[in-house]
């Protein structure tokens, strides 16, 4: 089988060298031929458009980073459909907004292809041992085909419904993540002002009511302020400008949501958007010389 790809940034590019390390014949295309060039040499093989990416492709996926890049990647000049043979399968693996899912799977059909939409969970370390959690939407038939294609870089696939479905379930996924990253964010900034070893807390909390994963991965990490990348801050500030779409769409109040948008907008705000979850410790940084203010005498 061959598999199209388009778009080899840090999440498809993990996507990407798995297929390529479970033995799945692989066509890449991205707009930075640098990331086209660090799958080449694990195996793949580079296409000069999606277009030819996706020709005689049996499957195309897509990892990219807003809808309308996604719409000009499948419908503008150059694009997948231009390439791809009718009933060919496209499976949009980026995190984007549930109502232009379901407007981009209408003019798929009417293309001749066939649409799913499968965010993802687990990020670049789960990629990287085919662990990743997929919400799908979709018609049953072509859900079940993608569970196929995926299969080596997943190890929890569930249809959730029709069109659109799965970018919602990744929405309320996203409200939970970015609730617990700034949980166990403050909760560790708590321990350190306590004089508790915050990297201990995982282990003494393990099994109990509070565990989670987030907590077990992240909160070592903040300890050490260990920023290293596997996810991005302003990613999280778009995910959750998407849940408040979908709360204002459904009436839903999300007070808590809101409070979470905010402080990762302020963190953008201050130059640190392109920086890992683990980066939310910077919100709770005291400088050591801020303290009453003393009148000048």
């Amino acid at each position: 089988m061959t598999i199209a790809l388009i778009g080899a940034g840090a999440m498809g590019g993990a996507i990407g060298a798995r297929l390529v390390a479970t033995g799945t014949a692989l066509r890449v295309f991205d707009l930075d031929p640098a990331k086209v060039a660090a799958l080449v040499e694990l195996g793949a093989v580079a296409a000069p458009s999606a277009a030819e990416a996706a020709r005689g492709a049996q499957a195309v996926i897509l990892s990219l980073n807003a809808a309308h890049i996604v719409r000009a990647a499948v419908f503008g000049a150059g694009g997948v459909a231009e390439g791809a043979a009718p009933g060919t399968l496209v499976i949009d693996m980026s995190s984007i907004d549930p109502e232009a899912t379901k407007a981009l799977a209408t003019d798929a059909a009417a293309r001749g292809l066939r649409w799913v939409d499968s965010p993802l969970s687990g990020g670049i370390p789960k990629a990287a041992t085919g662990e990743l959690t997929l919400m799908q939407g979709g018609a049953p038939a072509d859900v079940a085909e993608a569970q196929e294609v995926l299969r080596g870089v997943a190890s929890n696939q569930t249809r959730m419904g029709g069109p659109g479905a799965g970018q919602t379930t990744k929405l309320i996924n996203q409200v939970l993540c970015g609730l617990g990253f700034l949980a166990v964010a403050e909760a560790t900034a708590l321990a350190e002002a306590a004089g508790v070893d915050a990297a201990m807390i995982p282990k003494a909390l393990a099994g109990g009511r509070a565990d989670s994963a987030i907590l077990q991965e992240y909160m070592p990490r903040m300890a050490a302020r260990d920023y290293r990348r596997t996810g991005r801050i302003d990613n999280m500030v778009k995910d959750l400008n998407g849940a408040a779409d979908l709360a204002r769409l459904t009436q839903t109040a999300m007070p808590l949501t809101a409070l979470c948008a905010e402080i990762h907008r302020m963190l953008t705000a201050a130059g640190l958007g392109g920086e890992d979850q683990a980066a939310l410790m910077e919100f709770f940084a005291v400088r050591k010389d801020w303290g009453p203010r003393k009148d000048p005498a």
